[in-house]
């Protein structure tokens, strides 16, 4: 929602003809892969990527290549262990932990994590296959922030998988709510308000308090022997003169000064 914005994407090309060094760059064809983080690695891993019976070849050959990556920690480091990027990269956003969406009006007045189960209510969750990771992160916050046997029983009131979906990720969280397969789905801050914004009369935020101290961040990485290296350089400097002050428009915690663009090392 931040990088595809008018703020970033949208402004990069105006931004790169306005300075003379990077003046003379074609920007018109800028491609965004916003798949989850393991099929991005997976992709990587495979050189292509399935959609039904077609697939994209993902190499230099092709030209369908990165070359910038954004991702966690996790994510990089296994990027890393198959040499695709550089052995460093550069923290430039942080979230602002879990949060709850509800439909509009919150009609089973779900105000924190233990009223799920005292209103009988079901709950879309991140799917234990098609999003592992985040199912893993969000248990064990889960656990910390209520305590197991609560987290337990919120576990336990998971709504099932609906028609037409092979597993649940967050961005099937929406419709979920809207339709009435679950009454509330949990995951992080930034996208519930996100949701909320783009459809002001479905939904709800409800904020967990404590959320906070389970927040993730996301860093910048660049590939070995870009493809595109001079329109990567412009891309970054543009980017981390703006990211730090955009980010927390679209409910990211703002980052200090020791943390924004700081290094993280993947080796």
């Amino acid at each position: 929602m931040v990088l595809l914005s008018d703020d970033i994407v949208g402004a990069f090309p105006s931004w790169a003809k306005s300075q003379p060094q990077y003046a003379d760059l074609d920007l018109a064809n800028i491609v965004v892969v916003t798949l989850p983080q393991p099929v991005i690695v997976q992709m990587m891993r495979t050189a292509g990527i399935a959609l039904g019976n077609l697939t994209l070849d993902v190499s230099r050959g092709s030209g369908f290549y990165p070359d910038i990556v954004m991702a966690g920690l996790q994510p990089l480091r296994e990027l890393r262990n198959l040499g695709v990027i550089e052995p460093q990269a550069r923290l430039f956003s942080k979230n602002r932990g879990l949060a709850l969406l509800v439909r509009k009006g919150n009609p089973l007045g779900i105000r924190g994590l233990t009223d799920v189960a005292r209103a009988d209510a079901r709950i879309a969750l991140p799917d234990a296959i098609a999003e592992a990771g985040s199912r893993a992160r969000v248990r064990a916050a889960v656990d910390e922030l209520i305590g197991k046997s609560a987290a337990d029983t919120l576990f336990a009131a998971e709504a099932p998988n609906f028609s037409g979906r092979l597993g649940i990720v967050h961005r099937d969280f929406p419709e979920m709510v809207a339709r009435g397969h679950a009454d509330v789905a949990l995951t992080q801050y930034h996208l519930v308000s996100y949701w909320t914004r783009i459809f002001p009369n479905h939904f709800e935020l409800v904020p967990i308090s404590g959320a906070e101290r389970f927040s993730l961040k996301i860093a910048f990485s660049r590939i070995i022997d870009p493809l595109r290296s001079r329109a990567l350089t412009a891309f970054e400097e543009f980017f981390f003169s703006q990211a730090r002050d955009v980010y927390p428009r679209y409910d990211f915690a703002r980052m200090g000064e020791d943390e924004f663009g700081a290094t993280l090392k993947l080796d």
